[in-house]
């Protein structure tokens, strides 16, 4: 848990003691920028591996809502293996597009507003997500269809998934199911990416080792003052 401050003097001392200061408006811009360049690389960067998405419980994509019944029916009459594949091709397509997304979290970044940045810097612990959530998820959508496609029918996603429905829609007096797949590992692959982020988020704001160089101790060391600042003065 974090120290609770009376006043203002006491935090003001306390950033002097320790040489941080206020920064100005162009540190604030340069440091928040470089903290979100970093997270969001250091995310999709590493969701684009092998098992990044496979090896992630909290991410890795499983079949859809609709179709678990599905998928338990499947196991239920010896074709476990056969969802298994399913299961492993559909990441292995998320891990290929993942990549894809560095540059468009870039360019938001980029197109950040000095407001923007202030109110990321000093809002909600997910505040750069939900900034980027608004911001990219259409040029994210966009961008990861299509290579999601590809993946799908590279590794023979589309052909298992065909083979699941088929075998499911075989059994006798289930009702026919159909599920679009690209869309739904689209969307899976776009939720995960956003669950990374935030986990790098929240780990710059609450951890103060995670904050590798002077310029971001030194602008989230302010944040951290003026947040217990509205916190704890009336």
């Amino acid at each position: 848990m974090g120290l609770i401050f009376s006043g203002c003097d006491t935090i003001n001392q306390l950033g002097g003691q320790f040489g941080l200061g206020t920064p100005t408006e162009a540190e604030i811009n340069s440091g928040l920028k470089q903290a979100l360049e970093y997270g969001t690389s250091y995310a999709t960067e590493r969701l684009s591996k092998e098992d990044g998405y496979l090896g992630n419980l909290a991410i890795k994509i499983v079949f859809p809502e609709e179709a678990q019944k599905v998928e338990n029916t499947l196991r239920s009459i010896g074709l476990g293996n056969l969802c298994d594949q399913v299961i492993t091709s559909v990441n292995r397509a998320a891990e290929d597009a993942a990549i894809e997304a560095k540059p468009i979290f870039v360019a938001a970044i980029k197109d950040m507003s000095i407001t923007d940045v202030k109110n990321i810097l000093l809002g909600e612990n997910d505040a750069a997500t939900t900034y980027f959530e608004n911001k990219t998820t259409g040029s994210l959508e966009e961008k990861f269809k299509p290579i999601i496609e590809t993946s799908l029918n590279k590794v023979g996603a589309t052909k298992y998934w065909g083979d699941v429905i088929g075998r499911y829609n075989q059994v006798p007096l289930v009702k026919p199911i159909e599920a679009d797949l690209s869309k739904y590992v689209t969307k899976k692959a776009i939720d995960g990416l956003f669950y990374e982020i935030a986990k790098e988020e929240l780990k710059i704001r609450e951890n103060v080792t995670a904050r590798s160089t002077l310029l971001l101790q030194q602008v989230f060391g302010y944040a951290d003052r003026e947040k217990a600042v509205s916190g704890t003065v009336k």
